[in-house]
């Protein structure tokens, strides 16, 4: 899929993104705890490759993580910094491809790229590109943290959807409800996804609807794919153990 498709996917889902939770400050903090015992230093210097809306970036800067955050979408990345300027959290944020980051060698002390994010590059070429440039920028005591969805489950089932997600406003306002419908391609491997949401409008309901596609990137491939991009004995780390929502690939970036 073009990269400019993916940045319209999200740029359209920017507004809207914090619909998806049905508690989007509290899956902030949940995420940032996470995140922040697996990096397992205070004050670092971290970079969210995928940041979206803010998520994990404002989590770890509520943490005390100094934080930068990038995402091939503007809007998505522009939004995160007003978020953050909301809850009085610095965060530096920009329009930028995980395959070409535009930063100095040995800059962060940690590299994020959560929610699913990688799986949006659909070739191994891509996947390598981005992981050499997220150990690029680490410096050589630092650490990169991957979550995808539990693909070797989905790649054994294929599903055709998720459950619907019902975002309910404050002080018992109103309902928004998210879900995904999944086609899977002859391989098996890759998928288009139709994400709706279904919108409040005056008593009816308002449907948006927008396409992306990922790559179902099971577990050992990612870690073979982050071994030769040269990070040092890739594992995975699972949600029981770490409270993360996602299975996290822990890297480092040296012994």
């Amino acid at each position: 899929m073009p990269e400019t498709s993916v940045a319209h996917f999200y740029d359209e889902l920017a507004d809207d993104y914090h619909l998806i939770y049905s508690d989007w400050g509290a899956s902030i903090r949940r995420q940032g705890d996470a995140l922040d015992a697996l990096i397992g230093q205070d004050r670092a210097t971290v970079l969210d490759c995928s940041c979206g809306i803010g998520t994990q970036a404002i989590g770890l800067a509520l943490r005390g993580h100094r934080v930068t955050g990038t995402d091939l979408s503007p809007r998505a990345a522009a939004r995160a910094a007003r978020e953050a300027a909301r809850q009085s959290q610095s965060l530096f944020t920009a329009a930028a491809d995980m395959r070409r980051l535009p930063f100095p060698d040995g800059q962060f002390d940690a590299v994020v790229c959560a929610d699913n994010s990688l799986p949006h590059l659909l070739t191994e070429q891509d996947v390598h590109a981005a992981l050499a440039e997220m150990r690029r920028v680490l410096r050589p005591a630092g650490l990169l943290l991957v979550s995808t969805r539990p693909y070797d489950d989905l790649l054994r089932d294929r599903p055709a959807s998720t459950p619907p997600q019902v975002h309910q406003a404050a002080n018992g306002g109103e309902r928004t409800v998210t879900f995904q419908l999944w086609h899977w391609h002859d391989d098996g491997e890759h998928y288009d996804l139709e994400h709706f949401q279904l919108l409040p409008a005056g008593g009816e309901w308002r449907v948006k609807v927008r396409r992306t596609t990922y790559w179902a990137l099971g577990q050992d491939r990612l870690a073979d794919l982050a071994a030769e991009a040269g990070f040092v004995d890739p594992g995975w780390r699972m949600p029981q153990e770490t409270g993360f929502f996602q299975p996290l690939l822990v890297a480092p970036a040296s012994k």
